[in-house]
């Protein structure tokens, strides 16, 4: 393994001159990019070279990648810390071939869920399920927080043109202006909450629904049961909080917050974009699921995308990446891949315990384009220290009467990975706060239009990514351990917040702030 490492450390810096234009050629194209059908990935504009792809594809091997693949859809346990599954995957499986964890097939109850969410949705959008009065819904807030909000605010605002259900409200903060805003505008008689928390004592989320829920009582006295579901799989704790039992859709432990818009958790877009549109979204991971799990390596879309953050984060030494989607329905993906990718891979020791002794997870961020232009791309172009790019892009809109703003919008993200890639030489302009040192690398990828189904992909996409590249760092990406100081201390604070406990065993900056934030 140190030699492949070397060699590729030899390579990066026997060719620290070349430039990613010099190498461009239809030869280069075709070997640097991959399909799965409209869906065009193109990583040609890196500094990976042949050699260099090669050594990459030897680290795949040696980290025998297919093999973790294989047994994570097998339903091996390889969430070895929490000992459990990981099988997203299974929530997408249309085809209902049995996956098997314990001995068990999984399949029958992840269909049943699924029919029980397609039931409750044809309820709520035809007004058979109605609000207490007997009246359709118009509205649905969902309360969470993470996966439990993320997921399913990005894919209802990526569906938007396919939104024919009620209008979909999203609270995860726990500041109270989060809920407040959400809620003042809305008649709670004509509202339906969900609430999603797995444990169903997620803080934020639990805090938030205590104030929901009191807003609906106020309103609706003991008749406030029926706007109420929950996504959850703690049943005592639901019927305690007044939740109908025939209103909790549960999902197992094998599924992780961040991987599970596929089921339960993506009740809210069922319910925006109806059961048929959720399937396609189905059908769309179900199809990068095949093709990740039948195409080599070398023509593999998660293992290619995984291997350019490989080269760029432990070769180039690349600490972020920069997400830009060009397209104002997949505004909100930065900030899911954010989650998807930095609390998957953000760990500093391997599966067995050891500290790291490569980089592993980069900060992600990004803005929608050509948003983005206006903001951060002269550091992009200029700046000291280079970021690499992926730029996402759509051949068509859903705006058929604007086809020339969409055709500026593609000219623009073109431009951008070329502006990245070819840069202004000085010897082009004499002003030298004028030139742009280019070589700076992107990654684009395309497709035909964002349907439900391409939605799908792209998810599973970078989902799988995020395992491919957790396997070549030898770590755990479906814990999450990081995340639980903070909330332990929290906890601890609240009393001296509140004036209940002394604050002179505490640090001095402690004490500093706490007396600065005193009410």
């Amino acid at each position: 393994m140190s030699d492949i490492w070397t060699a590729l450390e030899q390579n990066r810096t026997a060719g620290e001159s070349r430039r990613i234009f010099d190498m461009m050629s239809p030869e280069r194209v075709e070997r640097f990019s991959a399909c799965l059908d409209d869906m065009f990935l193109d990583i040609s504009k890196t500094s990976i070279d042949d050699e260099a792809l090669d050594l990459l594809l030897q680290l795949v091997r040696e980290r025998d990648v297919e093999g973790w693949r294989d047994a994570m859809f097998r339903g091996e346990k390889i969430n070895t810390t929490e000992d459990r599954a990981v099988l997203h995957t299974a929530l997408r499986n249309l085809s209902g071939d049995p996956v098997h964890v314990d001995g068990q097939d999984v399949m029958p109850e992840v269909l049943d869920t699924l029919a029980h969410m397609e039931d409750f949705s044809n309820g709520i959008r035809s007004g058979t399920i109605a609000a207490s009065d007997g009246q359709p819904f118009t509205d649905v807030v969902n309360i969470g927080i993470g996966g439990s909000d993320l997921g399913p605010v990005m894919t209802t605002l990526a569906l938007a043109p396919y939104h024919d259900g009620p209008r979909t409200h999203y609270v995860s903060n726990i500041d109270g202006a989060d809920i407040h805003d959400n809620l003042a505008p809305l008649d709670p008689q004509r509202t339906l909450v969900i609430i999603a928390s797995k444990s169903f004592t997620t803080i934020e989320t639990m805090i938030n629904a205590g104030v929901a829920v009191d807003w609906l009582k106020a309103a609706l006295g003991d008749n406030f049961g029926a706007h109420l579901v929950a996504v959850s799989s703690a049943i005592d704790k639901t019927a305690a909080f007044g939740v109908p039992k025939d209103r909790v859709f549960g999902f197992a432990d094998w599924v992780g917050g961040r991987y599970s818009i596929w089921g339960p958790v993506g009740l809210p877009l069922m319910l925006a974009v109806g059961p048929e549109n959720f399937r396609e979204f189905l059908l769309g991971g179900q199809d990068m699921d095949r093709h990740f799990r039948e195409t080599p390596p070398e023509r593999n879309m998660p293992v290619l995308l995984a291997l350019t953050g490989i080269w760029h984060i432990n070769i180039c030494n690349y600490c972020t990446r920069a997400i830009q989607p060009y397209d104002q329905h997949l505004r909100r993906l930065p900030s899911y891949l954010q989650q998807l990718d930095m609390e998957s891979n953000g760990k500093g020791v391997d599966r067995d315990g050891n500290s790291l002794t490569r980089a592993s997870g980069p900060v992600v961020w990004g803005q929608v384009g050509s948003n983005g232009q206006h903001a951060f791309f002269q550091l992009l172009h200029q700046g000291s220290q280079i970021v690499p790019c992926e730029f996402l892009i759509a051949a068509e809109g859903h705006e058929p009467e604007l086809q020339e703003q969409h055709a500026l919008l593609v000219a623009n993200c073109i431009a951008q990975s070329k502006a990245l890639m070819r840069g202004r030489p000085a010897d082009e302009t004499p002003d030298p706060q004028r030139a742009f040192p280019g070589n700076r690398p992107s990654v684009t990828l395309a497709y035909r239009k964002l349907t439900p189904r391409t939605l799908g992909r792209i998810v599973a996409l970078y989902e799988h990514r995020v395992f491919v590249e957790g396997i070549i760092w030898n770590i755990n990406s479906f814990d999450q351990f990081g995340v639980e100081l903070g909330k332990i201390l929290a906890m601890e604070m609240l009393p001296l917040v509140q004036g209940k406990e002394r604050t002179d065993k505490k640090d001095a900056s402690t004490v500093a702030l706490l007396k600065a934030l005193k009410p």
